[in-house]
């Protein structure tokens, strides 16, 4: 007979297919949402490497937005109490603020030149009293003659043509001053149509956004024009105050033009830590060449240092109650993040620029957590 039992068994069905809609949900959203990061990274990486290959072009950009929020109250102020319009007394702000650049770049570059002129004789004078160094550098100097006529030997055995191409110096410092006074050109025209037309590029901007964000954009950049102008308004007063105490002290002290030293201990407070070192390095040379005796010699570079901690640490506070809300070592860390970014100006930009990005980051909700990493 027929075996009917493989008729009747039942075979093991596939497994069956879900309905879509009826299926869990996807691990796609969670693999989404792990890709957030590495995306945001590499988003931000790719801005920073955009700014640092075409700085000549962001660079005066970020320069005449900081210039237009710091001159944009200036400019209100004007057109609301005394009724000029905005583009006579923005020229009139920019027109100011190019004299004030020109005139300090004057007032420095001149007496410095000299002061760089008697260098080596303050250093042939300090360093003639030392039989020991003397002998020292004269030791150096006959090893380097004799190793030369060595190498003078060797060349005359075996003559060899070496073609070296390279620019100048003067040309280098040539090209560098054209770029400079051009992106500097481009940075105040762009500030003064910023301060003309700029309220109403903002305004424009704002109405594109969902309600729920305009006022947090206009919020963003009234905070960004308060801190700003505060900041600016109190450092420049302190560094004054600052600069007329250093001055009349080199005076005291005989160095050699004071009123430039003065100005220079001013404008280096600009540049937190980096430009006060920089002027106590300045200050101990030229107390070392000028002066003769160790304790006169120390007076200057002391006395500054110490000064400018009091300022820094009891009157600035005292005068504004306002301190940049930003952990010391982030301010550290910016100076030399902007400065290997965009060089000197980058340095001069860093606080300015870290003052808007706090604002921004305790404005909006999602990047609080940033601002409350980098607060004090």
């Amino acid at each position: 007979m027929p075996d009917n039992r493989d008729h009747n068994m039942t075979l093991p069905s596939a497994p069956e297919q879900q309905p879509e809609a009826d299926r869990p949900e996807s691990t796609a959203p969670s693999a989404y949402a792990n890709l957030k990061t590495p995306v945001y990274g590499l988003f931000a990486l790719g801005i920073l490497y955009t700014f640092y290959l075409a700085h000549q072009i962001v660079l005066p950009i970020v320069l005449a937005i900081l210039a237009s929020l710091l001159l944009a109250p200036a400019v209100f102020y004007a057109r609301s109490h005394w009724r000029i319009p905005p583009a006579v007394s923005a020229l009139v702000l920019i027109l100011a603020m190019l004299a004030g650049m020109v005139g300090v770049g004057w007032a420095v570059a001149t007496p410095m030149l000299d002061w760089v002129e008697k260098i080596p004789d303050g250093m042939t004078r300090l360093m003639s009293g030392s039989s020991e160094i003397t002998a020292n550098i004269e030791k150096v100097t006959e090893s380097a003659k004799k190793v030369e006529e060595k190498m003078m030997e060797f060349s005359e055995d075996e003559p060899t043509q070496v073609v070296v191409e390279s620019n100048s110096w003067q040309q280098t410092l040539f090209t560098k001053a054209r770029n400079g006074v051009s992106g500097l050109a481009l940075a105040l025209a762009l500030s003064y149509f910023l301060l003309v037309s700029g309220d109403r590029l903002i305004k424009n901007f704002v109405r594109q956004l969902p309600r729920h964000h305009r006022r947090m954009a206009l919020s963003v950049v009234g905070e960004s024009q308060h801190q700003i102008a505060q900041y600016l308004a109190v450092i420049t007063a302190s560094n004054s105050l600052v600069g007329l105490i250093t001055g009349l002290g080199c005076w005291a002290l005989g160095l050699p033009s004071p009123a430039v030293w003065g100005l220079i201990a001013g404008l280096a407070r600009f540049i937190p830590y980096l430009g006060v070192i920089l002027t106590v390095l300045m200050l101990g040379v030229v107390s070392l060449t000028s002066l003769d005796t160790l304790w006169m010699m120390a007076i200057a570079p002391i006395g500054y240092l110490a000064l400018t901690s009091l300022v820094g640490f009891f009157v600035e506070p005292y005068i504004h109650g306002f301190r940049m809300q930003i952990n010391p070592i982030v301010i550290f860390i910016s100076i030399f993040f902007w400065g290997w970014l965009w060089g000197p100006v980058g340095v001069v930009m860093a606080v300015p620029l870290m003052t808007v990005i706090q604002v921004v980051l305790r404005q909006i909700p999602r990047l609080k957590p940033i601002y409350k990493v980098i607060a004090r």
